[in-house]
C-alpha cells in the first residue's frame, strides 16, 4: 500500500474534531478537484513508502491512540483497502474513520466481516467540477454514524446541496456537514444559507487544523 505519510494529530474536522488521531495517508486519486487542498499525494510522482496492512496495523498499534483516518487522495483505491481496514478493527480495536471522495463504491467496505468502519463522504458539488462522478448509491449505505460533507464554493453550490440533502433524506440517515472552499465563500453565506433553510441537525464546520497550523503545513 502506497503511504505518502502517517502521523498523530487532532482531527480537524468531522463528528471527532479536536480529538487525537492516527493518520494514515495514501497516494493516487481518480478526481482531481478544483479546490483539493491535498494535491501533492495525488500526483504521479509523488514519494511514498510501500507498507503492508500488517505493518500500518503495527504502527497504529504502536501510537496507542485510538482514532484511525485514513485518508488521501483517495484510500479506497488502494487495492489491500479491505484487509486493511479488517485488521484495524480486529486486532487494533480502534475506530477506523475513512474520508472517501463519493466516487468509490461504498458497499464493498460497509460488509466487511470485521467490522464496519466509519464514513466521511464528500458530495462534489458543481464547483468542484466532479458532481458527475458521484455514486449516488452510497447514500443507501450511510448510517447513523457516518457523515456526508459538503465543501461549497458558491451560492449554487449550497442551493444543489440542499436539493441532495432533501431527495435522500440525510438529515435523518446521517451527519451533514458544510465546509467552505477558503476564498471562495464567506462561513457567514453558509450559516445564512442554513438558517434561510431552517436546517436543523445540519452544521457548518471550519477546518480546525488550518486554524491551528499554516494551513499549508504537512503532518498535522
Amino acid at each position: 500500500m502506497r503511504v505518502a505519510e502517517k502521523f498523530i494529530s487532532i482531527n480537524g474536522e468531522g463528528t471527532r474534531a479536536g480529538e487525537l488521531a492516527v493518520f494514515v495517508r495514501f497516494t493516487g486519486c481518480n478526481l482531481r478537484c478544483s479546490y483539493c487542498d491535498t494535491m501533492w499525494a495525488n500526483e504521479p510522482g509523488c514519494p511514498y513508502e510501500e507498507m503492508s496492512p500488517e505493518q500500518i496495523c503495527d504502527y497504529v498499534r504502536s501510537t496507542g491512540i485510538k482514532n484511525v483516518t485514513l485518508t488521501g487522495g483517495e484510500p479506497l483505491l488502494q487495492k489491500d483497502m479491505g484487509e486493511l481496514i479488517g485488521l484495524l478493527i480486529k486486532n487494533c480495536c480502534v475506530r477506523v474513520e475513512i474520508e472517501t471522495n463519493g466516487a468509490v463504491d461504498l458497499r464493498p467496505f460497509a460488509e466487511l466481516s470485521e467490522g464496519r468502519p466509519v464514513f466521511t463522504m464528500d458530495y462534489k458539488l458543481p464547483s468542484s467540477g466532479y458532481e458527475d462522478r458521484m455514486i449516488a448509491e452510497n447514500f443507501s449505505v450511510l448510517e447513523k454514524e457516518d457523515t456526508v460533507k459538503f465543501v461549497s464554493g458558491s451560492r449554487a453550490d449550497l442551493e444543489r446541496a440542499g436539493e441532495i440533502i432533501e431527495k435522500y433524506g440525510l438529515l435523518d440517515r446521517c451527519h451533514v456537514y458544510f465546509s467552505p472552499v477558503f476564498g471562495r465563500i464567506e462561513p457567514a453565506e453558509i450559516v445564512d444559507f442554513m438558517l434561510n433553510k431552517r436546517m436543523n441537525k445540519a452544521r457548518i464546520q471550519i477546518q480546525m487544523h488550518k486554524v491551528i497550523w499554516d494551513p499549508n503545513a504537512r503532518g498535522v
